[in-house]
């Protein structure tokens, strides 16, 4: 369980890491639109672990390795924008949301359940 504090200090980190990718996300990942889905803090603030999803992207695991490969550049940019807020710039690390691909797989497996004919019930006896 998070305390109010972590989550607005995610929150934070949040809105202005979209900012980053809004404005800067081109130049490392074009022709994609990158989204903070969530963002999770350890309770001493030092690290973010933020979960990112790629629209426009066949390959979200390169994608997601380009990512890492800017770390150090998004977390300066990050640093310039909360450095008055905070005493230290959380270390990042970036994972997949895969909650669209899973949300499409359990609409298409229940999409199949109902189109199947339905069994009798047997309850009479």
């Amino acid at each position: 369980m998070e305390s109010k504090r972590q989550q607005k200090f995610a929150g934070v980190l949040q809105q202005d890491l979209a900012a980053i990718f809004q404005r800067e996300g081109m130049n490392f990942l074009p022709n994609t639109l990158v989204t903070i889905t969530k963002v999770r803090v350890t309770p001493d603030l030092a690290i973010a672990r933020v979960f990112l999803s790629f629209f426009n992207n066949t390959n979200t695991q390169q994608a997601l390795q380009l990512v890492k490969s800017h770390s150090s550049e998004i977390r300066y940019k990050l640093g310039a924008r909360i450095k008055d807020q905070v005493r230290v710039i959380p270390q990042l690390e970036f994972f997949v949301d895969d909650t669209n691909e899973y949300v499409e797989r359990m609409d298409k497996i229940f999409e199949k359940i109902s189109k199947e004919p339905r069994q009798p019930d047997d309850e009479q006896q």
